[in-house]
């Protein structure tokens, strides 16, 4: 089916619809006039003068004491100077965008920096920007913008732009000042009704077959609006009126697109509409009456509201809320999550839903807010989550005396010590900025106060794991395990929601006095079952590993009968003990410490010292080992006693 689509903002952007109410209720008590025409549209201007609103050249025409009204575009100072000393009465219908450039442009030039306006120079609002600035340049090509770039390479440069430049071309010349002067600060000034415009022109003009552009042909925005929609729909056309329509220009068509600029009568757009119409015999996607009614809504503070994500800016985000008035999101009050990522989560074209924080009549904008309508969603997130015991994602954002703060979906859940999971005078610095699971126990919406635990799904997760380890454990089982505590017998280890013991004998093959000789609290270790006991819920477990084990070593170095470098490193009545190998102990029996009667062994030896001795005895199943210092030495001896000719 055949079908016209008009844009949602074709027609009167808020400024012109602003000046026209100003004008038109200043004429109801008498004649005024305005300092130019008052929109650039020969239509509204004539209109307008049947309602008793006069337009004058200048100043001079004005006559003295009458009313004047100051037109969209703004005027110059002197001129304004000019209706005051005429007695004039004057009602300033200046587009607020318009405004707020003057008062850029005094308080840069204040400041003693040239102005550098991107505009047409003849445009009325160009000419108001430059009357309020002491030093100034205007551009309006790529040729004068790289000039213009060079030869203000080094000043001090503030830049401005006319409400309704083309944004295409904008943004490139922004980019050549950039990459070029050294002292420059922007200012983007273009109306964000001329924003939202151009960017619908975009998106529509490049999905059909025709376009028509509805404005005068003095609007600037009109004009730029037609070189827009020319570059993406070919067949695109600028007509004033109905009268200038080529309905032929639909033959063939399966969708014609109608946009209108910023200071266009809406009677003007619905006449096209409908002569198109008509002559095409095809179907408008919406009446222009009803998108008109649409356009007039009032939207109040405090209202949920949803709109199209039209642009995305470093510090905003526009939103067409199908309205006149521009709606847009500032960054700040898009999300409260820290980790929000504006690329990865809003695209142009996105449906956005958001609350009215603000609607300023004076600059046409509303100001809209995602992350409190979130933050009300959440809350009622939250209430249903302390019935349905449901565990929420949260991250510890700072700590305090009584515990810690986590915020869950943008909301600050105060989570007590004991509900930490950890043990009492803990410190809280390890839980920073780590993400927990969160057990909401109580809200208070009207305090705004939010109380979870994390030690409850702790204590779950952990039974649940222990549940399954108590299902499958079995002697020999290895495990991955974190070291909970320590004991002076031995070193409990985590297993996965259970603790098993490793005793201290159990820990290392050498002789310790305390488990932190070889473990850490906190350490990752790898263990293995050795005992259980299902009834008592208790489990042994094993750390050292039998390759290290020195009594292994030892077998495949020695054998008996083997010389040995020892090292005494015990005395008892009976002997004394010396270490043969890392781990492994040999007896020397007092009496084969000498060839001699001893009393006890520190007569002949001293602990610490090296000597040889020999290897009498293995006992493998015992693990015992018996040395001898006199079987070497008796060989000695004897061989030093055998007369000379046997020595021979």
């Amino acid at each position: 089916m055949k079908e016209i689509t008009v844009a949602k903002t074709a027609g009167y952007c808020f400024g012109v619809r602003r000046a026209v109410d100003l004008a038109l209720g200043a004429s109801k008590n008498r004649e005024v006039y305005t300092t130019g025409p008052l929109i650039h549209n020969r239509h509204a201007i004539s209109k307008l003068a049947q309602a008793g609103v006069r337009t004058a050249e200048s100043a001079d025409e004005i006559p003295c004491g009458a009313q004047a009204v100051i037109r969209a575009h703004g005027i110059a100072p002197q001129e304004r100077e000019r209706l005051l000393s005429r007695g004039c009465a004057l009602v300033d219908a200046t587009c607020p965008y318009v405004a707020k450039i003057h008062a850029i442009a005094a308080d840069e030039s204040e400041k003693g920096r040239l102005l550098l306006i991107i505009g047409q120079a003849d445009h009325p609002e160009v000419m108001g920007i430059a009357a309020r600035a002491k030093d100034f340049a205007v551009v309006s090509t790529e040729e004068q913008v790289k000039e213009a770039s060079e030869k203000y390479r080094e000043t001090p440069l503030s830049v401005v732009c006319q409400t309704t430049f083309d944004i295409g071309k904008y943004n490139q010349f922004v980019k050549i000042l950039k990459n070029t002067c050294n002292f420059i600060a922007i200012f983007d000034t273009i109306c964000k009704a001329t924003e939202l415009r151009q960017n619908e022109a975009r998106s529509r003009a490049g999905k059909s077959d025709v376009t028509i552009v509805i404005g005068d042909r003095l609007s600037s925005n009109s004009n730029n609006l037609y070189r827009i929609c020319k570059q993406y729909c070919p067949k695109t056309v600028f007509v004033e009126d109905a009268d200038q329509l080529d309905c032929s220009l639909g033959n063939g068509a399966q969708t014609i697109f109608i946009t209108a600029g910023a200071s266009t009568p809406d009677f003007i757009i619905k006449e096209v509409v409908r002569t198109m119409a008509d002559e095409q015999n095809m179907e408008a996607n919406q009446s222009f009456e009803e998108m008109v009614e649409q356009s007039f809504k009032t939207l109040h503070t405090g209202e949920k509201v949803s709109g199209i994500v039209t642009q995305i800016n470093n510090n905003d985000i526009h939103v067409d809320l199908g309205v006149k008035q521009a709606g847009y999101i500032p960054m700040s009050e898009l999300s409260d999550d820290p980790n929000f990522n504006v690329q990865e989560n809003v695209k142009i074209g996105d449906e956005i839903e958001a609350y009215v924080i603000r609607v300023n009549d004076v600059e046409g904008l509303i100001q809209l807010s995602k992350k409190r309508l979130d933050a009300v969603k959440n809350w009622e997130k939250l209430e249903q989550a302390v019935e349905s015991k449901e565990s929420l994602d949260g991250v510890v954002v700072e700590q305090n005396k009584g515990g810690v703060v986590a915020s869950v979906m943008g909301i600050r859940v105060f989570v007590p010590a004991s509900q930490t999971g950890l043990p009492r005078g803990a410190s809280f610095d390890e839980m920073l900025k780590n993400h927990y699971k969160v057990r909401i126990t109580e809200v208070n919406r009207h305090r705004r106060r939010v109380v979870g635990s994390i030690k409850a799904l702790l204590s779950e997760t952990r039974k649940e794991a222990a549940a399954k380890v108590w299902d499958t454990i079995e002697i020999g089982a290895k495990y991955s395990g974190v070291v909970k505590s320590f004991t002076n017998y031995g070193a409990f280890v985590d297993i996965g929601g259970v603790d098993g013991m490793v005793h201290i004998s159990e820990l290392s093959w050498n002789r310790i006095k305390h488990p932190s000789e070889v473990l850490s609290i906190g350490q990752e270790v790898e263990v293995y079952v050795i005992a259980l006991d299902h009834d008592k819920k208790k489990i042994s477990l094993g750390y050292r590993k039998a390759e290290d084990n020195p009594w292994s070593r030892f077998e495949a170095s020695f054998k008996e009968g083997d010389t040995a470098t020892v090292k005494i490193v015990k005395f008892m009545p009976f002997g004394a003990f010396a270490e043969v190998a890392p781990g492994v102990d040999g007896l020397i029996h007092i009496s084969q410490i000498a060839n001699r009667r001893i009393g006890k062994p520190e007569e002949a030896l001293k602990l610490g010292q090296e000597v040889e001795a020999k290897i009498t005895h293995i006992d493998n199943e015992k693990k015992k080992i018996s040395l001898s210092i006199r079987a070497l030495t008796d060989f000695t001896s004897a061989a030093d006693e055998l007369p000379p000719e046997e020595e021979k």
